[in-house]
């Protein structure tokens, strides 16, 4: 009747993810009871859980991408701490556990953490940027949030039933073939990510889709903010590189379940097949998270240094020339497979040549900066933090594009700090710019500056005190995942990764009071004009938060930057543009129809993984049965009256003529 779910797959001999568990079930039913007890849950539904507006979607990605963030990152204390207990001894993590350990940490940062995050600031601001209402199918965009949630719901299910993979966040055959991985860890893993990587597919296909069809008017590609560019260019990489992830994982999932050898060498299958599949994936993976942390990096450094982008048109040919090469680098994730001199050689004169792109926008940021009235606010702080971090990351991925450098460094600490170096320094770095500077744009009040800068310091303190050292350990020949150690040379550098991570504890600490402060102190940090950082796109024309409709009527651009030359002509004339005829505007219902493709897709997910195949049965009917409901609706969108679009577009003017005029009297003042 179940499956292979029995009482067994509750870990009650292991205390760690029993307790763990059980404090997280615990946790999110006093949040829930409290959600219901204050009456809250019929606003959660109806403005939140089945809302289609991109930015609140947004902001659900995000708020999940932070959630991850700090699961993973527990993880990680777990892992530095096990390593910093285990010279000449066990430490308290068993072997089994800690594979574990490592396995969900890096699965969580890559598909629940920094994909959420990125996606979840495209998703709030390129249609703002392009100066249009919505993406280009706002209930397929829903739908693809929750898939999202459910792969990582499933990951977190896996913490208290049953196992998580013991192969690392990339489950390398033979090691997660049925022979060798008999648990539902790998299952856990398999379907988390095929279902998470359809809701990814459709998120590029619907940012494609927006970024290519649907702009303001006037708004060609060459006046598009560069957010918008690199926004484009990683939808482009998902939709080439996902399909891919999707067979593989497929493939993997047939040799599992039907007996299928696709990457069975003794019955010839060839493992190595595998790794070239899932790295032709896993490196334009990487671009697709650091190409859109370049265009908020691209935004943050113009608006603080009080000046247009430098080399715009170079920037949009260097995000191209990535998008292009970073298909041709993939095999430099295994020189050592014995691939030939020849065919190294290619891979590390290519991965060489993609250092140019990132080369060209590193300079056109310095000269962006040089000359500027630079205000290091803490969205600016994060950005040159990342110049510094990742320059330095970027240098020793070019050392391991070196084939013969490769043989010494592969599988060492070294490519852990280097991987570290890039995704942290940049990713992470990225998001929490990018939430810092958009953060008034959605809820009308800043986040507090102090408390900020705290968590933007300890952050840069923490990540060289912790990855550092590794890159030491490395080079002296330490390996990854590795549960304990006897070697003496590598434990004061382990030791001085440990104390990296109770400096990024504090970090995250500052980061929560930062959260916290700001919403108590909200009134005080209020932004009243919509435009709090003297911004240059079109998303601070609008209200904060912008209405569900975002403009009123919608912008003509005429230059590369229309918000910054509206604003300009405002004060030299010291008036508004004429007050426009409002005319109503349609805007698509909220839909249930992502929560609830996503409540079947978890227990379909959950059903495969346990083989109770009647549930899987009665998934895929249910899912079925919706889809038919929805495709057979006849109610699309609803009307907002002229009357409320003038109303609500009047106020924002109101306070835009109040900003006016204040600004006159500072320069009569000066």
């Amino acid at each position: 009747m179940l499956g292979k779910l029995t009482w067994q797959a509750i870990p009650f001999d292991q205390p760690i993810p029993l307790i763990a568990g059980s404090v997280v079930i615990l946790v999110v039913l006093a949040v829930i009871a409290w959600i219901i007890v204050k009456g809250h849950l019929p606003y959660l539904w109806h403005e939140w859980i089945t809302s289609v507006d991109h930015k609140r979607i947004g902001v659900m990605y995000i708020l999940l991408g932070l959630v991850m963030l700090l699961r993973g990152f527990i993880d990680a204390i777990m892992m530095r701490s096990q390593q910093a207990l285990a010279f000449h001894a066990a430490g308290y993590l068993p072997p089994e556990h800690y594979d574990q350990v490592f396995s969900a940490h890096g699965t969580i940062m890559i598909f629940f953490a920094a994909m959420p995050l990125m996606i979840g600031l495209m998703n709030f601001a390129v249609p703002l940027q392009l100066g249009v209402r919505d993406v280009a199918f706002p209930t397929l965009n829903s739908t693809s949030f929750w898939l999202t949630a459910t792969g990582a719901l499933l990951i977190n299910i896996s913490l208290v039933v049953g196992e998580f993979a013991r192969t690392g966040w990339l489950p390398y055959p033979p090691l997660s073939e049925l022979r060798y991985s008999p648990g539902v860890g790998v299952d856990y893993y398999l379907w988390a990510l095929q279902i998470s990587g359809v809701g990814t597919l459709l998120t590029g296909i619907n940012f494609v889709t927006t970024i290519l069809k649907i702009r303001a008017p006037g708004m060609s590609y060459l006046r598009m903010p560069m957010f918008c560019w690199t926004a484009l260019a990683a939808n482009l990489l998902i939709i080439a590189a996902f399909p891919v992830l999707t067979a593989t994982l497929a493939m993997l999932i047939l040799d599992r379940y039907a007996g299928f050898h696709f990457f069975t060498n003794s019955a010839g299958g060839n493992m190595m097949m595998f790794i070239n599949l899932i790295w032709a994936w896993g490196h334009p993976e990487v671009y697709i998270l650091v190409l859109p942390a370049f265009g908020v990096f691209s935004e943050v450094i113009s608006t603080f240094s009080g000046k247009p982008l430098f080399g715009y048109r170079s920037m949009v040919v260097a995000t191209l020339f990535i998008c292009l090469v970073s298909f041709t680098v993939w095999l430099h994730h295994f020189f050592t497979m014995g691939a030939g001199g020849n065919v190294n050689a290619v891979f590390g004169i290519a991965t060489s040549i993609i250092a140019v792109g990132t080369g060209v926008k590193i300079y056109n940021w310095l000269f962006t900066m040089y000359g500027g009235r630079i205000r290091f606010t803490t969205p600016m702080l994060w950005s040159v933090g990342f110049l510094v971090t990742f320059v330095i990351g970027g240098m020793t991925g070019v050392l391991l594009a070196v084939p013969p450098a490769d043989f010494q460094l592969h599988n060492s600490l070294f490519l852990v700090a280097h991987f570290h170096n890039v995704i942290i320094g940049g990713v992470l770095f990225a998001a929490f710019a990018g939430i810092t500077y958009w953060f008034p744009k959605a809820f009308g009040f800043r986040l507090h500056e102090g408390w900020g800068k705290a968590a933007f310091w300890f952050t840069i303190a923490g990540f060289y005190i912790t990855f550092v050292p590794l890159y030491a350990a490395g080079l002296l020949g330490m390996t990854r995942r590795l549960q304990h150690y006897d070697v003496a040379a590598w434990r004061p550098w382990v030791l001085m990764a440990g104390i990296g991570i109770v400096v990024f504890i504090c970090a995250t600490g500052c980061q929560v009071m930062q959260f916290v402060v700001s919403i108590r102190r909200r009134e005080r940090l209020r932004d009243l004009t919509g435009d709090p950082w003297d911004g240059r796109s079109l998303e601070w024309a609008t209200p904060s938060p912008p209405p569900a409709f975002n403009f009123a009527v919608l912008p003509n651009v005429q230059g590369e930057e229309p918000y910054w030359q509206i604003k300009r002509r405002a004060i030299e004339s010291q008036q508004l543009s004429a007050e426009p005829e409002y005319q109503p505007i349609e805007i698509p219902r909220n839909s249930p129809i992502g929560f609830i493709t996503a409540f079947f897709a978890t227990v379909t997910g959950f059903a495969l993984i346990w083989h109770i195949w009647w549930l899987v049965g009665v998934g895929i009917a249910a899912a079925y049965a919706v889809f038919v409901w929805f495709a057979w609706r006849d109610i699309e969108e609803y009307e907002i009256p002229a009357e409320e679009v003038a109303r609500v577009d009047r106020a924002r003017r109101r306070a835009r003529e109040n900003w006016l005029a204040a600004h006159a009297q500072d320069g009569e003042a000066a």
